[in-house]
Formats: C-alpha cells, sequence, structure tokens
C-alpha cells in the first residue's frame, strides 16, 4: 500500500482505460497522474499521441488544455486583488467603460437590431470570475445571443482576431440575463484575461509568464508550443460516426505550434500533466506563494446566489461540471453537498476541465490531487470524468 491507495485499486483504473475506452478507441490516449500529501502516488500513461503515425503518448507530452487555462487566469486576477489594484465588487465599466449601460436581450437578432432593457445592476468582476456575467459561449445554441457570438466569431475553439476585438465587438451585443441572476458557462474568463493586462499595464501572457509559469517551474506551459516542444505535442481527435476516431487538429499542422493573435485566458493554453501538477499543488500547499491562504479560501467558496448549485442557477446547455451538489467559485467548480453529487468525495474539492476532456480535481481532505489528460472533442462525449473520480476514491485504503 503506497501513499494509502490499494495497488490493486489503482491497476484496475490502468485496465479500466485501457479496456473501455483505448481499446474501444473512445480515446486516443490517457495521462493519469495522483498525488497524495505532495507526493506522485501513481501515474499511468497509455495510447497514443498520434494514431495515424504510431507514435506512442510519453509522460512530457504537451496538451490543449482549453479550458483548464480558466483557473489559472483566475488566479492572475486574484493576485491583483491582493495588491488592491482591483476588488471584487468594482463595475466591469470602470475597466471598459464602452461597456457601461450595457443591455440585456429583449428580443430582435444580429442581423435585424437587438431590443433591449436595462440591467437590474451592473456586471461585476466577481460577476466574470463566477460566471454569472450575463455573457455566454456560441455554443450554447440557446438564444439569439449566442447566435450573435457565433456570427461575430466570439469564444470560438480555434480562435481568430484579436482580445481587444473581443471586447469591442461585446459591446455591441447585449446580455443574455441580469448580472448576478443566473449562471452561465462563458466568455467571461476571456475578459478576465483583458483585466489582468488593461491593470498590470503588461501583456496578459508575459503577466502569466512572470508571476507563475516561471516560478513554478511549469517550463512547458505557453500560448503556444514551444519549437523544441512540437515532438512531444498530442494531435486532437472527435469522435467518428458508427464508432472510432476521427482527426481534429494534427499536431504537425496545428494552430497552436506559432503565437496567437488573440490570446484566450478562457481557452487558450498548452501544456504537460506535471506542469499542471505543479499549479495545482501549489495552490494546495500554498508552497508557491501564488496568493495567500485566505484568498485562496475565498476563492474555492461557492460563490453562486443563494448557496445555490449549478442546476439550480445554469441558463447553460453546456458545463464542465454537470451534476447536482456542485457550487461554483471565483474561477472554480466546488462541491458543496457531495451526497447529492452521486460521486464518492468530500465537501470543499475544486476542479475544472477541459474541451479535449482534460479535467483536474483537488480534494484538500485527502490531500490529494488529479490531473488526467487526453485530446477528444467534445468534453461531453463519455463520462470518463466521473468514472476516474468514483474509481480513485474506491481505491483509498
Amino acid at each position: 500500500m503506497a501513499h494509502g491507495f490499494r495497488k490493486g485499486r489503482l491497476e484496475a483504473i490502468e485496465r479500466f482505460l485501457r479496456e473501455q475506452y483505448l481499446g474501444k478507441s473512445r480515446i486516443p490516449c490517457a495521462q493519469l497522474l495522483i498525488a497524495r500529501g505532495g507526493e506522485v502516488a501513481h501515474q499511468s500513461v497509455e495510447g497514443h499521441a498520434d494514431l495515424a503515425q504510431g507514435r506512442r503518448l510519453q509522460d512530457d507530452a504537451v496538451f490543449r488544455i482549453y479550458s483548464m487555462t480558466k483557473p489559472i487566469t483566475s488566479v492572475a486576477l486574484m493576485m491583483l486583488v491582493e495588491e488592491g489594484l482591483v476588488a471584487l465588487d468594482d463595475p466591469v465599466h470602470k475597466y471598459i467603460p464602452a461597456w457601461k449601460g450595457l443591455g440585456v436581450f429583449a428580443g430582435g437578432t444580429a442581423k435585424t437590431g437587438f431590443l433591449t432593457r436595462p440591467a437590474e445592476r451592473p456586471m461585476t468582476v466577481l460577476d466574470l470570475l463566477r460566471h454569472t456575467s450575463g455573457l455566454t459561449y456560441g455554443f450554447q445554441l440557446q438564444s439569439n445571443v449566442d447566435a450573435a457570438y457565433r456570427r461575430a466569431g466570439i469564444g470560438e475553439i480555434e480562435k481568430a482576431g484579436t482580445l481587444d476585438g473581443m471586447i469591442a465587438a461585446l459591446a455591441k451585443i447585449p446580455l443574455e440575463f441580469s448580472p448576478g441572476s443566473a449562471w452561465c458557462y462563458s466568455v467571461s474568463t476571456d475578459v478576465l484575461g483583458y483585466l489582468v493586462q488593461t491593470i498590470s499595464g503588461q501583456p496578459f501572457e508575459a503577466f502569466l509568464d512572470e508571476r507563475i509559469f516561471r516560478p513554478l517551474g511549469m517550463d512547458d506551459t505557453g500560448f503556444h508550443v514551444k519549437p523544441e516542444n512540437h515532438p512531444r505535442f498530442a494531435s486532437c481527435y472527435q469522435p467518428k460516426k458508427g464508432g472510432g476516431l476521427a482527426i481534429q487538429d494534427q499536431a504537425e499542422t496545428s494552430s497552436f505550434l506559432k503565437p496567437p493573435s488573440f490570446v484566450s485566458g478562457g481557452g487558450g493554453l498548452v501544456g504537460t500533466a506535471a506542469d499542471y501538477l505543479r499549479f495545482v499543488e501549489a495552490l494546495r500547499t500554498g508552497s508557491g506563494d501564488l496568493l495567500g491562504r485566505r484568498t485562496f479560501a475565498l476563492m474555492t467558496a461557492n460563490h453562486l446566489p443563494g448557496g445555490a448549485d449549478l442546476p439550480t442557477l445554469s441558463r447553460a446547455l453546456f458545463s464542465e461540471a454537470a451534476y447536482g451538489g456542485v457550487g461554483f467559485g471565483l474561477g472554480f467548480a466546488t462541491t458543496i453537498d457531495w451526497a447529492r453529487t452521486g460521486i464518492a468525495g468530500n465537501n470543499g474539492d475544486w476542479f475544472w476541465g477541459g474541451a479535449a476532456s482534460t479535467f483536474f480535481w483537488c480534494d484538500p481532505a485527502e490531500e490529494l490531487s488529479v490531473v488526467f489528460m487526453t485530446q477528444l472533442l467534445p468534453s461531453s462525449t463519455w463520462p470518463v470524468r466521473r468514472e476516474l473520480r468514483q474509481m480513485i476514491y474506491a481505491a483509498l485504503a
């Protein structure tokens, strides 16, 4: 028994991934990294970084982490909060004047023109962090507002344009709802990236590199794959009709090989499992000196109005966490009633995932941090995250 895990149960997880996912061509690869008490308790590396080439996955593979960028961006913003440069209750229009008086959708389309009504209150920085801003994603496919996002190319998986351009475009599109009245997964964290660079006075990517990546030794994390890491970059796949996998983004021709024009705090990073574990463990232990202890406790508390969980307050058809008993803090989901989730665990864990089916979670009560990497779009294809959480908790002695 190592680090309080039953060895046979951990080996069963490896078999499960091989037999149920890799063996059935449901995912191309799987890297699972489990740490307990600050030490790696288990790591498995299976499958292929590129199927057509037969290139096996290695433990230093570079992955698209998409929305696992969001917690990093949120931590960056909270660093500025700690420095007194911005407050959670600041109105967003303090930093984006063109957004002052932004109305709420009442009718119309982007083509014919929108009808709006006044918001009940201004959008705040807190709203951006907890996704109660009234912003949305175009892929929600539920309203004329998100249709306007698609028309303007806002929040797409393949980023185009610039961050400044997105901010200007959003000034012309009404909010989905009045800030604070509902929860909707959205481009809010991209806006946080804009605030970080506006308030700090340095490019967003430079801020992350200087304040988070370099101090933690996250040498392989950034908004593009460094030239020396190109051979380690994994290709991304999507389900093929009738079964199997089709290429979604070939590693050798990917847009991630060069610096992007749009630096996305909501989903633009690539990195390794080891790098992301460094980030999670630095937050869990305070060892990276990123944030004060109570500041991070504030981030991982449930900030949804009325103490609600996501299903109660959500307007979104999609989220990286969809089950009951889960609240949302300042950049992270957090479990508030573990029995309601239907999964073994503890209240007070914090977690999120990315569009290519990656995910992480941290359970402070168990001193447990887990990072799972693969490359399959969309993340809603298989329930592998839920299954792994259950199996890893079941492996605890």
